[in-house]
């Protein structure tokens, strides 16, 4: 990941959620749960092992105003079981929830999902962990699948309703 690139990508391509979803190669990733109105996916350059962005397959920028109680409510229960299930799956000492992007790169609205590792040194936590600029993983495809499915596994496995189709993938 060149961070040069990624920024003016975010800045000037299209919308990374919308491309994912209408099936892009070049916004590609590895679906770990899929409903009517949600996606749940994982980070293509994570920070930490199992990160997931969760987001709503509708184009919402603003995850106060463009979204009513409900809408928010639904999104924010899958946030939450896909949390537990990242959990369920890399044991972390800290799972981390936050919402970032603006209008002026990555607008769709999307959560993260990180799990810190035991383990982490303080000073290494918290928003050290989760900038890209301190550093990405490099996952092998074969790795992301495998997570993947491990996480599919863990949402079906605390009864979250199964995805209505085949999942996407790289």
């Amino acid at each position: 990941m060149g961070l040069e690139a990624y920024t003016a990508r975010t800045r000037s391509g299209p919308c990374f959620v919308c491309s994912f979803l209408a099936g892009h190669p070049d916004y590609a990733h590895e679906t770990v749960y899929e409903d009517q109105d949600h996606v749940a996916f994982l980070d293509r350059w994570p920070t930490v092992r199992g990160k997931v962005l969760v987001a709503p397959k509708a184009h919402v920028e603003h995850v106060v105003r463009d979204l009513d109680e409900a809408a928010y409510l639904r999104l924010m229960r899958v946030v939450r079981e896909v949390a537990l299930a990242v959990e369920d799956v890399c044991g972390p000492e800290r799972t981390y929830l936050y919402s970032l992007g603006s209008r002026q790169g990555n607008a769709h609205l999307h959560w993260h999902i990180a799990a810190l590792p035991a383990g982490v040194p303080y000073e290494q936590q918290q928003f050290h962990a989760l900038m890209a600029e301190n550093g990405v993983l490099s996952v092998p495809p074969e790795e992301s699948a495998d997570m993947a499915a491990r996480l599919r596994a863990a949402v079906a496995a605390r009864g979250f309703p199964r995805m209505p189709q085949e999942p996407r993938g790289l």
